[in-house]
């Protein structure tokens, strides 16, 4: 499986490198602000997966001593330094784009540049049949980003089309600088959402109210826990993290309060089997820290009506 999803990182990189030596001849010939763009667009696709390649690489390795909860947050430095290098990108273009409009200059040369974005499809499209075979077989976390990011270059390699032919066919002699100016602000909006969810790993946010609970009733479903309380999680790269503490029956031994903890343990694991999980035991009615606002209580983290 790894074999298989190597291949087809390095078919993303081939795919990327193909691309971008047809589109500097491109926009050498056609001038077009909208293909410089495109062009833009396929360097950082380029660097942004041997970037990604890298840190996911490096995520998966696993916790040694410098590092107990392993590497997963290399992914999220390598979201942010592509997400640097995307918004410089964006700045040159859009500056471009806005003197260009000023000045009024038409392309040049369109049939070559609509050529050339014509085969960028065709070998796009090719690359996601191809991405989509293998996530469906190996369930790539890396690939299937990868899937989403080629899919959105579709949409920019037709847009470059319709600049051209609006520009020079048509005699709109501003469109192309106008959808220069949109593709920069593209990437712009696209460099806010990478930089957010790597922000939020490197910040430890909690996971989405939905997946909390849905984890909630899972563990709610052994019948001798009486609660859960003080629930933590975050995420690292691929990988998540869980703590919580539970409520048992006080008469409970030692031992029987651990069989409780392992099946609860073996259940989550089945269902989040990317999760580490941290349990803590408590005699019922326990409360660890009374008075802290984030110790959540039973009544607002257990998943009433799921017990069974």
């Amino acid at each position: 499986m790894g074999t298989l999803a190597a291949r087809a990182a390095m078919a993303s990189v081939g795919t990327a490198l193909f691309l971008l030596l047809i589109k500097v001849y491109a926009a050498l010939q056609t001038g077009s602000v909208a293909m410089l763009g495109s062009l833009a667009d396929t360097g950082l696709d380029l660097f942004a997966s041997l970037v990604t390649l890298y840190g996911v690489r490096l995520a998966a390795m696993p916790a040694d001593r410098d590092h107990r909860f392993g590497h997963g947050k290399a992914e999220a430095l390598a979201a942010l330094f592509q997400v640097g290098l995307i918004v410089f990108s964006a700045a040159g273009i859009g500056w471009r784009a806005v003197s260009r409009l000023f000045q009024g200059e038409a392309t040049a040369h369109a049939e070559q540049g609509i050529a050339v974005s014509l085969v960028a499809i065709a070998v796009t499209l090719a690359l996601l049949l191809y991405q989509r075979r293998v996530i469906s077989r190996t369930g790539s976390v890396a690939i299937e980003a990868d899937h989403v990011h080629y899919q959105s270059d579709l949409l920019l390699n037709g847009s470059v089309i319709a600049a051209l032919v609006l520009d020079q066919y048509v005699g709109l002699t501003g469109a192309d600088p106008i959808f220069g100016i949109a593709i920069a602000l593209w990437l712009a909006w696209g460099a806010w959402r990478a930089s957010s969810r790597a922000v939020d790993q490197l910040m430890d946010r909690e996971w989405p109210e939905e997946k909390r609970q849905h984890f909630l009733a899972v563990a709610a479903r052994h019948p001798e826990l009486r609660g859960i309380h003080d629930l933590r999680t975050r995420s690292s790269g691929s990988r998540d993290f869980v703590q919580f503490h539970i409520w048992v029956d006080p008469a409970m031994t030692v031992a029987e309060a651990h069989r409780v903890t392992e099946e609860v343990e073996a259940k989550l694991g089945r269902e989040f089997p990317t999760c580490e999980i941290l349990i803590h035991l408590d005699p019922e009615g326990q409360v660890d820290q009374p008075g802290n606002s984030l110790a959540e209580t039973d009544e607002s983290l257990f998943a009433k009506g799921t017990r069974r």
